[in-house]
């Protein structure tokens, strides 16, 4: 548990510095990468329901803070963030629950938004500690509403990766790619996952 109150302390720190600073384009989606690939490796290293390890509640895997990977492939100021930042909320202090709750309200007023339901999928993911049925149906509405755009296959690719699935994520994110303009400014962040699924040890 020290190593998880470590982690989220680094995560808190960091953004602060990285809200202070402002940082946009490839400087953010950079260090948004090493915090959610980081935290991923943890994540698989640290899971509780590995033999050997006692499984109880005060063990179980924090929230990933994805705020900086969702910035850089939806943008920022859009007009699902005001109830993802509070969905966060909810997450940091352990009501993972009640996130999802809350982006299932949103979802029912804006049914038609890709990024409430891929937050909302991470919620569940979150909820869940690993990728559910629900969550991957989410994941696909939301690619359905929007084919286009990289970030729900992204985190579902981070979904299956949280799941143990690396195959599963390298095939996403190297679809991802396959697709991506050169010059896509999150670009070097789905790299950077591509080379964590298929690195052998995180």
């Amino acid at each position: 548990m020290t190593g998880w109150l470590i982690l989220l302390a680094m995560f808190g720190t960091t953004l602060a510095f990285l809200f202070t600073l402002r940082l946009r384009g490839s400087t953010l989606t950079l260090a948004a990468a090493a915090l959610v690939f980081g935290a991923a490796g943890y994540a698989l290293q640290g899971r509780p329901g590995l033999p050997g390890t006692r499984h109880s509640i005060a063990d179980a895997a924090p929230p990933l803070a994805l705020a900086g990977a969702r910035h850089a492939l939806f943008g920022t100021f859009t007009p699902a963030e005001r109830w993802l930042i509070i969905a966060d909320s909810y997450a940091r202090s352990g009501d993972t629950m009640g996130a999802a709750d809350l982006l299932r309200s949103a979802i029912r007023q804006h049914p038609r938004d890709p990024e409430l339901w891929t937050g909302y999928a991470n919620a569940l993911v979150d909820h869940a500690h690993m990728l559910t049925p629900a969550a991957r149906l989410a994941f696909g509405r939301a690619t359905a509403l929007s084919p286009d755009t990289p970030g729900p296959r992204f985190f579902l690719g981070l979904a299956l990766l949280r799941s143990g699935d690396r195959a599963g994520a390298l095939e996403q994110w190297s679809a991802i790619l396959a697709a991506a303009p050169p010059n896509a400014s999150w670009r070097p962040m789905v790299e950077g996952g591509v080379r964590v699924a298929a690195s052998r040890a995180l």
